[in-house]
Order: structure tokens, then C-alpha cells, then sequence
């Protein structure tokens, strides 16, 4: 097993379902069948329109030739296992290359940079991933969580096992999870309420509205952002509840269970219909809406 980067641009011509698969070609496969059973980050590169440099981690869990294209496989990703960095980790910063495994002897960039999937080194990928989990405080949640001590560090590790067990713990944790799927709904969403259109902001500086699930982690529903929506906390319980869903075409749906509709339609907003993010990457994916409709 081994970790590796696997290069995805936004407007990708790639079967790519990053929460589920990753196609490449043929000259990929045996660098990624190291990944298999191992963590993989995901890179944009920096000549994509509004490039989000390293993005998000995941599992590999298994590596299949692709049924609907010859000559093409797919990377399956383990369920569960993949998560939008809250803070997109850029190339370099101002202590330099963060994948520094792609400097050549003479310290220049190698050709390896240009690779769809590379490896990448245990500290390369701790570093990416402890810069890409920060917690940004602005987005915290209204009530306080306690603090989650962030598990990567490039400080003395005297056994190795530990250190592997105790970074597959952090990148399962939930509370981490919560974290960072919250701060990039809400990022995506402009603190807006999606189908209110309310942007609250209390005393504190931080949102009040909650990252809700379109397909609930209990039944498998990914932390990836087209699975998210912005809601103020009334809108939130309703849409959990089915009371309220959206259509393929971001209408705005209630239930005939609601006791009383009127109420109900004028708290959302005057289109009538979902207020999205501006990237169509972000957008509610028609699975997941289909999925809890």
C-alpha cells in the first residue's frame, strides 16, 4: 500500500465521481494499484479556472477495469471515506512546494508533477492534510464542540504503527468530518440559507445556518459538498423529516403531509426555487436529491 495524489480538474472529461470513482488510463494502473487499501489526496492543477490546489483525501478500495470504456479503469473509492478539505491546500506556499516529493537533486520541479497519479510520501501527505483540516473558527457551529486535536505532525514519531493508527483515526473521526463538511457547505453557500435565502450572523461573527446532509452519512451519504445544503435550523429539521425536498430543477417542493402549506411557502424564499452555489461543482447532485425525494 501506498498514498498517492490523483490530478481532477472541475471541468474533468473523466467519468470521475470523486465520492466513488476515479477513472484513468491504462498507463496510470500500476501506480495506482499501490494505493489500493490506502489513502489518495486530490489535486487541481494550477492552470484549472479557479484552481482548488489539493481539495479533498480519500480511500482506495479497490481498482477495476472501467465496463463502460475499453482501455480505461476506475479507482473505487471506499465508502465513507472521502472529505472536502476545508481549507484547499495550494501548490506552494511561503515555506515552498507543499508536495516537496516532486523536487528533482537540483531542487526544481520534476516532470512527475504532470502525472494524473503519482505517489506521494507519508510526510508530504501529512503535511497537505494537516494544512487542509485547520479549523477555520468562523464557521465553527453555534454550540461550542470541544476541541479535536489534530493528529499529523512532522515532529518525532517513535513508532511507526501508532503513528498509522492514529492517522486513519483522525481521518474517520466524525467530529473532524462535521467540521469540515460545515465550513465548505457553508463557504459554497455564502452563509445563506438555501431555500430561505435568510444569512443570519449572531453576536459571535459565525453563521446561523447548519450543513445538512442530502443523503445522511447513515445511509451512505458522502462529505462531499454537492451532498450538502445550507439551511437555517427550521428548514433543516423540515427537510430531514421530508417535509420539504427540491426537484432535478431546483424547485422547491412541499409535502402534502404539511399540515399547514401556507406557512410554510412563505418562509421560502420568493423564487421559489433552491438559491445554489455559483461553481456547478457544488451544486446538489441529482442522485442525492433523487435520493431523498
Amino acid at each position: 500500500m501506498a498514498r498517492g495524489v490523483f490530478i481532477h480538474r472541475s471541468d474533468s472529461i473523466y467519468d470521475d465521481r470523486l465520492a466513488e470513482q476515479y477513472q484513468f488510463p491504462a498507463q496510470y494502473l500500476s501506480r495506482a494499484m499501490q494505493c489500493v487499501g490506502d489513502w489518495i489526496v486530490y489535486y487541481e492543477p494550477r492552470k484549472a479556472a479557479g484552481t482548488r490546489g489539493y481539495f479533498a483525501v480519500a480511500k482506495v478500495q479497490q481498482i477495476i477495469p472501467d465496463p463502460a470504456a475499453p482501455g480505461m479503469h476506475l479507482a473505487i473509492i471506499a465508502p465513507g471515506t472521502y472529505l472536502d478539505f476545508s481549507n484547499p491546500v495550494p501548490f506552494s506556499t511561503a515555506d515552498g512546494l507543499v508536495e516537496r516529493g516532486l523536487l528533482n537533486p537540483k531542487g526544481r520541479i520534476s516532470g512527475r508533477a504532470q502525472s494524473a497519479v503519482r505517489p506521494l510520501s507519508n510526510a508530504d501527505f501529512n503535511r497537505i492534510v494537516t494544512l487542509g483540516l485547520e479549523d477555520a473558527s468562523t464557521e465553527l457551529p453555534r454550540a461550542d464542540l470541544s476541541p479535536v486535536p489534530m493528529q499529523f505532525s512532522e515532529q518525532q514519531q517513535p513508532f511507526g504503527f501508532e503513528e498509522e493508527r492514529e492517522r486513519s483515526a483522525t481521518l474517520v473521526s466524525r467530529a473532524i468530518r462535521d467540521r469540515a463538511f460545515r465550513t465548505v457547505v457553508l463557504r459554497a453557500y455564502g452563509s445563506q440559507c438555501a431555500i430561505s435565502g435568510l444569512k443570519l450572523i449572531n453576536g459571535g461573527g459565525r453563521a446561523e445556518v447548519e450543513a445538512a446532509h442530502i443523503r445522511p452519512v447513515e445511509h451512505n451519504g458522502p462529505d462531499i459538498v454537492s451532498n450538502g445544503l445550507a439551511l437555517s435550523g427550521t428548514m433543516h429539521w423540515m427537510f430531514d423529516r421530508g417535509l420539504i425536498g427540491v426537484s432535478d430543477s431546483s424547485e422547491i417542493i412541499i409535502s402534502r403531509h404539511v399540515n399547514d402549506p401556507g406557512s410554510v411557502a412563505k418562509m421560502i424564499n420568493p423564487t421559489g426555487r433552491l438559491l445554489p452555489p455559483e461553481r456547478p461543482f457544488q451544486r446538489p447532485h441529482p442522485d442525492f436529491l433523487q435520493w431523498h425525494r
